[in-house]
């Protein structure tokens, strides 16, 4: 399923075909798509193929097309504080996004079936912990993955504002999934061949809406699974652990670093937080990332200006609504307009010789991790400053 939207040279391509085609919407959505590198998912092999509109599968690792994901996130709704329940959690790549807008008092656990994927997941989670930039830009609520098989779930288990199930579901066990939410809550999933948003509007009642059409594999039955027998269900959900007072003092310093006030006139360095500053980072970090590329700016030269201050300054009144005075500015407008254009298109051809000349595009320098600036000036011993900069590398 996929390749509604072509292809792009970089992550950020990617999510621009995406906005175009309106699969992503939303500003929270394209943020947290941005933040995350899709082809840091994909094993090194396989890189060249993560920014197409195309699922992946190697072995037991699965990634959905990027189209099926961008409307998951735009159906689930998402806001910081609330619990996530993942079914087929796969490489963590959905539920890491997910994460970045729940922030730190959110709840984000998965559930999946290969014990190996798990693991792919964990390692793919550390990895951009530790050496992403994006991290630093968000509040974070990290996810938290089991083995087992989703149909096979206590049913005394606690319920979530939001679930996802990555696995194409029957009529038999839509009712289950449905169980699995509080009043209020909203769950997608392929049902039936349909990308489906059910949402639970009472104790007993429900709204469905289709979405759009897709091909997922099938839930994987447990073994001894019939349609007239259930099994006991063995697939406990991720504890919920209550943050220790360390973290907490952690997550208050990070959040109150990123929207310290600079020293240029006492304003918020951020553009305002989202859900009180507990989800999207409110610093005043480069919104998307290192590699973002540098978009053509053309500056208004001199040149323009002259060509207009020969004009006349003023012309003389008619008896016709001004009509001469108005051709005169037309004339005017259209020269400076002349002017301009031609300004742009030398400064684009110098662009053009100075990458021709290095062989490479012209790109934005890295943009400075603020907040990371900031933890390392602090007065603090350096085991701690690790801490609060959760043992990234330097």
């Amino acid at each position: 399923m996929g390749g509604a939207v072509s292809a792009g040279e970089d992550n950020d391509e990617l999510i621009d075909n995406l906005k175009e085609a309106h699969y992503i919407r939303s500003d929270l959505v394209e943020r947290a798509f941005r933040a995350i590198d899709r082809a840091d998912y994909y094993l090194e092999e396989y890189r060249d193929s993560a920014y197409k509109d195309l699922a992946w599968r190697h072995g037991n690792i699965h990634l959905s097309a990027p189209c099926i994901y961008s409307e998951v996130m735009e159906a689930l709704d998402l806001h910081p504080g609330l619990s996530f329940l993942n079914l087929g959690s796969g490489t963590g790549y959905l539920s890491t996004m997910v994460g970045l807008i729940l922030g730190p008092f959110g709840v984000n656990h998965g559930v999946e079936l290969y014990a190996d994927v798990i693991e792919y997941a964990y390692q793919k989670l550390d990895y951009f912990i530790k050496t992403s930039e994006s991290f630093d830009k968000f509040e974070f609520c990290e996810p938290s993955f089991v083995a087992g098989n989703c149909l096979e779930i206590p049913s005394e288990c606690r319920q979530y504002d939001r679930v996802y199930c990555g696995a194409g579901v029957q009529r038999d066990h839509e009712e289950y999934m449905m169980n699995l939410l509080k009043v209020g809550g909203i769950l997608v999933l392929p049902l039936e061949e349909k990308l489906t948003k059910i949402t639970r509007t009472g104790q007993s009642s429900w709204e469905t809406k289709k979405i759009i059409a897709v091909s997922f594999a099938p839930l994987v039955l447990p073994k001894d699974y019939t349609s007239n027998i259930k099994t006991s269900k063995t697939a406990p959900l991720p504890t919920f652990e209550v943050r220790t007072l360390q973290e907490l003092a952690r997550i208050a310093i990070r959040h109150t670093l990123r929207v310290t006030t600079d020293n240029r006139g006492g304003q918020p360095r951020g553009r305002g937080s989202f859900g009180g500053g507990r989800g999207l980072g409110v610093s005043g970090l480069h919104k998307y990332g290192p590699r973002f590329k540098r978009r053509r700016i053309h500056r208004r030269h001199g040149n323009s200006v002259v060509l207009s201050s020969a004009l006349p300054t003023s012309a003389p009144l008619d008896n016709n609504n001004n009509r001469g005075g108005q051709k005169v500015e037309e004339q005017g407008r259209a020269t400076r307009g002349a002017g301009e254009e031609a300004a742009a298109e030398e400064e684009e051809e110098e662009e053009e010789e100075a990458e021709r000349e290095t062989g490479e595009l012209l790109r934005a320098e890295p943009p400075i991790n603020i907040l990371r600036e900031r933890i390392l000036c602090l007065p603090l011993p350096e085991p701690l400053k690790m801490y609060l900069l959760y043992y990234r590398e330097k």
